[in-house]
């Protein structure tokens, strides 16, 4: 299933403005659900391993900024949170659509 199916069936872009909008982010991505979720995975992913080289090098005493590392810790924490919600909301729609009758 593509994203401008997906688009179709969401009530908060319910007005054309909105539509318009959508439908064209997704015509110039033209990326299927599947494939933009697999980079947010990787996008969290990588702000992750950034994170965790930063805070080795603060701990290993080499030339790192506390704030810098910080501002990487809460924007891979941030991320993730979201990637986190993300997930949720897919599941709660997936049950949601097999719990419509047919």
């Amino acid at each position: 299933m593509k994203m401008g199916q997906i688009v179709t069936l969401l009530p908060e872009a319910s007005s054309p403005n909105q539509r318009s909008l959508i439908n064209k982010a997704l015509k110039e991505t033209n990326e299927s659900f599947g494939q933009t979720l697999s980079k947010a995975i990787a996008d969290v992913n990588a702000l992750q391993m950034e994170a965790g080289k930063a805070m080795e090098q603060l701990i290993a005493g080499q030339a790192t900024d506390l704030h810098e590392v910080m501002i990487a810790a809460e924007k891979a924490k941030t991320s993730f949170d979201l990637l986190l919600e993300i997930r949720n909301k897919a599941i709660e729609t997936y049950r949601e659509i097999m719990r419509i009758q047919v």
